[in-house]
């Protein structure tokens, strides 16, 4: 993580903590109020304990949302895919979130003397828990979302003058910047392109149409489903059928049609 990474990480952080703050507040004053219109006797400083460890619980929970969130994202998986994964995964996250709350709620009242019990107020107490449970893993989901999105955009090279022409390529919690003067050539794979880079394979989410357009003149196709990049061309031997060979700087051979011929040739 580069320094402008880290100061937007700082900034995110903060904003969170002010969300997390703002919530707890609105929650707790929410509570004291429905509890004194039902006519229940609570102490604030219960429902502040209430309050916070179910924050508490949700930040420890943090890393597996955020890892989540990094690993199912699009174009990884469809959208469909991912609402399915999301709401499977909400399950045993709202158990985790529960035993972890009632674990530490009954540790205060133990030092005070007292005895929390998790079922005495609402009947199907853990589905009214994962009602609301279900609603805040969104909101982190969400919020992990942008700051990952807005962490990758900061890794991004400032443009000058001469800008130099990077692609982004999202692998998991990972992405990768990877310089277009870096590629040897790109290979179409299904859903998927190819990327050969600094001596490793790459395999980044999109359409060979596309990649060239971010790529730019640099690259010229050879084969409807290949790319090249023009400077690490080193040798073309043509067939007799018109179609041809490439060999690049790195010694890969790479096969072109001839269609594609006079374009690597100019």
């Amino acid at each position: 993580m580069d320094g402008a990474q880290r100061r937007l990480a700082l900034v995110l952080a903060g904003g969170f903590a002010l969300i997390l703050l703002a919530v707890m507040l609105a929650n707790a004053e929410s509570t004291m109020s429905d509890l004194a219109v039902a006519h229940i006797g609570e102490t604030k400083a219960h429902v502040w304990i209430w309050e916070a460890t179910s924050v508490v619980s949700w930040l420890a929970l943090a890393p597996a949302i955020w890892w989540l969130v990094a690993h199912l994202r699009p174009p990884r998986y469809s959208w469909l895919v991912v609402a399915l994964l999301v709401v499977a995964a909400s399950m045993p996250l709202s158990l985790a979130h529960v035993a972890l709350m009632v674990g530490l709620r009954k540790l205060y009242y133990a030092l005070e003397g007292g005895q929390y019990l998790f079922f005495n107020r609402v009947s199907n107490r853990l589905l009214y828990e994962y009602r609301k449970d279900f609603a805040s893993f969104l909101q982190f989901a969400g919020l992990a979302a942008v700051a990952q999105w807005l962490l990758a955009r900061a890794a991004v090279p400032a443009q000058g003058h001469a800008p130099r022409r990077v692609l982004i390529v999202p692998v998991g919690a990972v992405t990768h910047q990877v310089p277009a003067d870096e590629i040897d050539h790109v290979s179409a794979a299904g859903n998927y392109v190819e990327l050969a880079w600094n001596g490793r394979s790459l395999l980044h989410r999109a359409t060979l149409a596309s990649v060239a357009d971010e790529l730019g003149p640099g690259f010229v196709q050879i084969h409807r489903s290949r790319l090249v990049r023009r400077d690490a061309v080193r040798r073309i031997e043509t067939d007799k059928s018109g179609d041809f060979t490439v060999t690049l700087a790195s010694g890969a051979s790479l096969r072109g049609s001839r269609r594609y011929r006079d374009s690597v040739q100019v």
